[in-house]
């Protein structure tokens, strides 16, 4: 490899809000993030579908295949 063409790759600390610290290497430095997989509704299991004025079913009605 040449000497002097490629970026400096230091340690960094990734952040979230919920307090988990992950560490690894970045060109970029340390960041602080909102959500992360520990935290977010979808990997936690915590997530709620809702079907908000039955709109999936009003859906389901509207492209049924009709019966002749």
């Amino acid at each position: 490899m040449k000497d002097g063409i490629h970026p400096n790759y230091p340690e960094a600390t990734i952040e979230c809000a919920c307090g988990a610290v992950w560490k690894t290497r970045s060109t970029a430095g340390s960041h602080k993030i909102a959500i992360c997989s520990n935290c977010h509704p979808f990997f936690t299991g915590k997530s709620k579908v809702m079907d908000t004025t039955g709109r999936i079913e009003r859906f389901k009605n509207r492209y049924a295949k009709k019966a002749n």
